[in-house]
């Protein structure tokens, strides 16, 4: 039986970002109000499979994994347009997506900083540049196999993922300052 007062543990990532990331930013930039502190909104993971068109069944493959990976059910993208080039007609399946918000994202982002990218091969660090002006972060993984959720066995074909990062940042300097001290590997260049 549980109680009614049930203490819920903060996930780590979050822990550390309202005890230390807060602080540091608010003293970097000297915001008045914590509340003006960047911070995470969500975090969008997106799988596309360009191959969906000629074999719908490779889209459970996706789902499978992204459910895996994330927790969650991914929603399944449709194509809003006919091309003939691509052999691909309107309202066939070309991708899943799912969107990560509160514990989940924090989870899925202290996963894949502490364990995921670890585990790449050759892995340099990210490219701190790439973000879109507003504060956000993209970035791609080539391969699912980085995430340990995934059985190595049952891979029925190597996918890659965009996973982008929504913050509150204003501008890329406050958003890569954010995401530094969050634990993201950004290239020292």
């Amino acid at each position: 039986m549980t109680s009614a007062t049930e203490t819920k543990t903060l996930p780590r990532l979050k822990q550390k970002y309202r005890s230390e990331v807060v602080a540091a930013l608010q003293e970097q930039y000297k915001y008045g109000n914590p509340m003006q502190v960047p911070g995470l909104v969500k975090v969008v993971v997106n799988m596309g499979v360009g191959e969906a068109a000629r074999d719908a069944k490779l889209i459970d493959g996706a789902v499978r994994d992204l459910t895996t990976i994330t927790g969650q059910k991914p929603l399944v993208r449709r194509a809003t347009k006919s091309i003939a080039q691509f052999k691909l007609r309107e309202g066939m399946p070309i991708g899943a997506k799912v969107t990560l918000r509160n514990d989940r994202m924090w989870e899925f982002l202290d996963r894949l900083l502490s364990i995921a990218l670890p585990r790449i091969r050759d892995f340099r660090g990210l490219d701190g540049k790439k973000l879109d002006g507003h504060g956000n972060y993209t970035f791609g993984l080539t391969e699912q196999s980085v995430f340990h959720e995934i059985d190595q066995d049952r891979i029925d074909r190597t996918r890659g993922m965009d996973i982008t990062v929504v913050t509150t940042a204003k501008t890329d300097d406050e958003g890569r300052a954010l995401l530094k001290l969050l634990g993201f590997p950004f290239k020292e260049n």
